[in-house]
C-alpha cells in the first residue's frame, strides 16, 4: 500500500516542465527532479533544470549523462542536421529517437529506489502531432509497462505516470503555470539557445512559446539572441 507522496518529475529546464514541477508540488508530492545530460545542442537547458528545481522546492535534483549523440538522428544530437527555422511538416527533425522511452526507464529506476509511485512528464497536446512519444497512447503503454516490470508492480503496489499537460495548449500551461507561481524567467525552451539562455526566436520551440505567452496574455520574460 501506498505509504508516502514521492514523485520523480523530468525537469528539462524548459516551460513545459517546471509548470508540471509546479503542479506535483501543488499536488502535495515530495518532488525528486531529474534532467539528462545526452549531448544535446542546447545544453543551457541544464543550468535551467537546476534553477527551477531549487526554486520549485525540489528534495533533489539529479542530472545524469546519457550519450545520443554517439548515434545521433535529431538536429539536437547531430551538428551536420540544421534546427528548422520554420514549421515543417510532419515529425519534425528536432525528434531525438527514443528519448522519452530512454528518460521514463530511467526515471522508473529512480522511482524504485526512493519507493515513489508516481512519475512526472511534461508532454502536452501541443507536441502531439510531432513527436510520437508526446502521445497519450504512449503514456499509456508506458505505465502498463512500468507495472509488469517492476517489483512494485509485481508485488501489488501500483505505479502511475502522469502526464498533466497532454490535454493542454501552451497559452493554458502558462496561466496555470503563473497561478501555480512559476517564474518562467528561469526557464530555456530554444532547440539552439546559446551558453546565457538566450533563444533565437525562430524554432518551433520559440515560435510555440512566443506564441503561448501572447495568448495567455501574460508577458513573455524570455530573451532572445537574434
Amino acid at each position: 500500500m501506498k505509504q508516502n507522496k514521492k514523485a520523480v518529475v523530468l525537469v528539462s529546464g524548459g516551460l513545459d516542465s517546471a509548470t508540471v514541477l509546479a503542479i506535483a508540488r501543488n499536488a502535495g508530492f515530495d518532488c525528486y527532479t531529474l534532467s539528462f545530460d545526452y549531448g544535446q545542442r542546447h545544453r543551457s537547458e541544464l543550468v535551467a533544470s537546476d534553477r527551477v528545481s531549487e526554486a520549485l522546492g525540489a528534495k533533489e535534483h539529479k542530472t545524469l549523462v546519457i550519450d545520443l549523440r554517439a548515434i545521433g538522428g535529431s538536429a539536437l544530437t547531430d551538428d551536420a542536421i540544421a534546427v528548422p527555422e520554420k514549421e515543417t511538416p510532419g515529425i519534425p527533425v528536432t525528434y531525438v529517437p527514443a528519448r522519452n522511452t530512454v528518460f521514463l526507464s530511467i526515471a522508473l529506476g529512480w522511482a524504485e529506489v526512493l519507493g515513489a509511485f508516481d512519475i512526472f512528464i511534461g508532454v502536452n497536446a501541443v507536441d502531439y502531432s510531432g513527436y510520437p512519444d508526446c502521445r497519450p497512447e504512449f503514456i499509456k503503454a508506458f505505465e502498463v509497462m512500468a507495472n509488469l516490470a517492476t517489483k512494485v508492480g509485481v508485488e501489488g503496489d501500483r505505479l502511475t505516470l502522469h502526464a498533466p499537460l497532454v490535454k493542454m495548449t501552451k497559452a493554458e500551461i502558462i496561466k496555470q503555470g503563473v497561478a501555480l507561481g512559476v517564474d518562467y524567467g528561469l526557464t530555456v525552451s530554444c532547440y539552439q539557445a546559446n551558453r546565457l539562455g538566450e533563444g533565437c526566436g525562430r524554432c518551433d520551440s520559440c515560435r510555440l512559446r512566443k506564441q503561448g505567452f501572447t495568448e495567455a496574455g501574460v508577458a513573455d520574460p524570455t530573451k532572445y539572441y537574434k
